[in-house]
């Protein structure tokens, strides 16, 4: 097996999302979904846990992801 890139190697030793990711990306196509399971139902006990503060930060910290693919997607 090929040597993995330094960020994927460092990605990859995250302790539980490490793992997670590379099940994902080596392993069966149906993990994603598991994936995304995981993190909606991790964000939904954030809600729980912190209220409004779990529903807030998460979405605040998507907004440059969107504002980036706004504007990638207008360079075309």
């Amino acid at each position: 097996m090929p040597r993995l890139p330094l960020y994927q190697r460092i990605l990859f030793s995250i302790p539980v999302l490490g793992w997670m990711l590379k099940d994902v990306m080596h392993g069966d196509s149906d993990n994603i979904y598991y994936f995304l399971l995981a993190i909606v139902s991790l964000w939904g006990i954030a809600i729980l846990q912190f209220g409004l503060l779990g529903l807030m930060i998460p979405a605040l910290l998507l907004v440059p992801v969107v504002f980036m693919t706004l504007i990638v997607i207008t360079r075309g």
